[in-house]
């Protein structure tokens, strides 16, 4: 029940867009019927052509974020861990952060091409900056009084590291990779409508372009759908990794 109530302005919203759309309160060209959208999303899904296009997407995304993940962690660690090297990539983390990272996409397409690793490495930059930023915040704020003890009890820089340092700066980290997440497909669908042949972004650029509204409209819901569906499973794995804090 409380699921419901929680997600009953979305059933709200869906009744509202059916019901503008057939009483023609707003253009069906700018909004078609939201059982339109459902129908040419099932359609879609019949001849694979969805299906095609979401592959290229979610490996594009889940490459990019996975770069970003295990080398913006570390960095961030390792920056918060050893001055020389915060004094060092400091600045430039704090130049490139406020950079709208879809600036990036001429750059990309210039480096690597229309192709799947220009995609990826634009996923990669702008997702790794709040995964750096988190795991730099979560290491700087370890408790002193736990690195002292393990000092103290002869344990190696490195020993402090993963066994003090790493679980204090969990809580931070996992934020930030939160936050690439959800910037993940935005860099995505952005990089795919500018220089792409296949994915979600060029394809709802294609259908726009060609008028088909309707199909246009279910692809921007998938893209929906599967963001809110990762961040729900992404909270489900965060919860499990922190329950050692309760």
């Amino acid at each position: 029940m409380k699921t419901f109530i929680r997600y009953s302005p979305l059933l709200l919203l869906a009744i509202g867009w059916e019901v503008a759309a057939r009483l023609e309160l707003v253009s069906t060209t700018a909004l078609p019927p939201l059982s339109d959208v459902v129908a040419s999303w099932i359609e879609m899904l019949k001849d694979g052509e969805l299906l095609s296009n979401a592959g290229s997407s979610l490996y594009r995304a889940f490459a990019g974020l996975t770069l970003a993940i295990g080398i913006g962690g570390a960095l961030g660690i390792v920056m918060a861990w050893w001055k020389p090297v915060n004094v060092l990539l400091n600045p430039l983390v704090e130049i490139f952060y406020p950079l709208p990272k879809s600036a990036l996409i001429p750059v990309t397409v210039i480096w690597l091409g229309f192709g799947d690793g220009s995609k990826i490495l634009l996923i990669f930059l702008g997702c790794m900056l709040p995964v750096t930023i988190g795991a730099f915040n979560g290491a700087r704020s370890s408790e002193q009084v736990l690195v002292w003890s393990a000092r103290s009890m002869g344990a190696s820089r490195l020993r402090m590291l993963w066994d003090v340092v790493l679980p204090s700066a969990m809580p931070e980290l996992l934020n930030g990779v939160r936050t690439a997440l959800a910037l993940s497909f935005i860099l995505l669908v952005s990089s795919e409508l500018i220089a792409a042949r296949q994915g979600f972004g060029y394809l709802i650029g294609f259908l726009g372009a060609n008028g088909s509204y309707d199909a246009m409209y279910a692809v921007v819901l998938t893209v929906a759908f599967l963001g809110f569906a990762a961040d729900r499973v992404y909270l489900v794995i965060t919860k499990r990794a922190l329950a050692w804090r309760d």
